[in-house]
C-alpha cells in the first residue's frame, strides 16, 4: 500500500526546489533555518545544492553548505553537484563546492571525468590541488 503524498507538502516542496533553481538564497535559507532539511531531494534525487549548483547560484550553494548540506550528495543518476557545475561551466559554483569539501572524483561521471570530456585542463589542474 503506497501512501499518497499530501498535496500541500508537495506544493511546498516544489516551491522550495524552485527557490534553489532560481537562486533565491534568502527565501531558501529561511525555509532551511525553519526546519526544512538542507539535504532535501526531489523525486530524481536532486538535492537543493544540486539544483542551485546546476543553475549557477553560488551564493545559494554556499548558504546550503553552511547549513549542513552535503557537497557530494549524488542524485539517482550518480551525478554530483560539482560534476553538474563543471558541465555547465559555472566557475563560482565550482569554487564554492570545492571550498565546501566537494570531492572531484565522486560520482559518475565525476567532475574530473566531466572536465576531461570537455577539455577543461584548468579545472583538472585545480582538481589536482584538491
Amino acid at each position: 500500500m503506497t501512501e499518497v503524498p499530501d498535496p500541500e507538502v508537495v506544493e511546498l516542496a516544489t516551491k522550495i526546489f524552485d527557490l534553489a533553481r532560481r537562486g533565491q538564497t534568502e527565501a531558501l535559507v529561511a525555509y532551511v533555518d525553519a526546519g526544512v532539511p538542507a539535504n532535501l531531494t526531489n523525486d530524481r534525487g536532486d538535492s537543493l545544492v544540486m539544483l542551485a549548483a546546476y543553475h549557477g547560484h553560488s551564493d545559494a550553494v554556499r548558504a546550503l553548505l553552511d547549513r549542513g548540506a552535503e557537497a557530494d550528495r549524488v542524485n539517482d543518476r550518480g551525478q554530483t553537484p560539482l560534476a553538474g557545475a563543471v558541465f555547465k561551466g559555472e566557475a563560482d559554483v565550482i569554487k564554492a563546492l570545492l571550498e565546501g569539501g566537494a570531492d572531484p572524483a565522486a560520482g559518475t561521471p565525476s567532475a574530473v571525468d566531466t572536465a576531461r570530456m570537455f577539455g577543461r585542463t584548468e579545472l583538472l589542474e585545480l582538481f589536482g590541488d584538491h
